[in-house]
């Protein structure tokens, strides 16, 4: 019989890795953000911002306790773990219209500031385990949203498309 500590690392490499989406042979993060993306379009009722801010926390905490598990396991930022690109892809989808061009945007923007990595999601990875996994895609979301809500501020025809 399999012991419960066994068994919970199994759950935490599961999630962390978004249910092996992380063992893709490269690009691992945008992919499991592609993932979001298409998860966000294909589940009826997704985008509501009560759903998606729900969804975001438990897999921000989900998140926190499954990376820790897997950077014991993998190493430091491991590319296997992508439960962080998949809160941060949901993240950067709050508060915008459910449409194919500010999806696409999203997802290109949110992929820009995970790789750029601008102040504070830099230093933010030195924090420790779960936390500075998730982190720094947290942060990314977060200034996508912004960015997004500027273009859709200057630019409000892009809404229609």
């Amino acid at each position: 019989m399999k012991s419960p500590k066994y068994l919970s690392e199994k759950i935490a490499l599961s999630l962390s890795t978004f249910f092996s989406v992380g063992y893709f042979p490269f690009a691992s993060g945008t992919v499991a953000s592609f993932f979001a993306l298409i998860i966000y379009w294909i589940i009826p009722g997704f985008e509501k911002i009560g759903i998606l801010t729900v969804l975001i926390v438990i897999f921000s905490i989900l998140g926190i306790w499954s990376g820790t598990i897997g950077e014991k396991k993998f190493g430091y930022d491991p590319p296997q773990v992508v439960i962080d690109e998949v809160v941060g892809m949901w993240i950067s989808l709050l508060f915008i219209p459910k449409t194919i061009i500010l999806s696409a945007l999203s997802f290109f923007l949110f992929r820009m500031f995970d790789i750029v990595k601008p102040y504070p999601a830099n230093v933010s990875q030195s924090l420790k385990g779960g936390y500075g996994i998730m982190m720094d895609d947290i942060i990314a979301g977060i200034y996508t949203i912004l960015t997004i809500q500027l273009i859709i501020y200057f630019f409000p025809d892009i809404i229609i498309l």
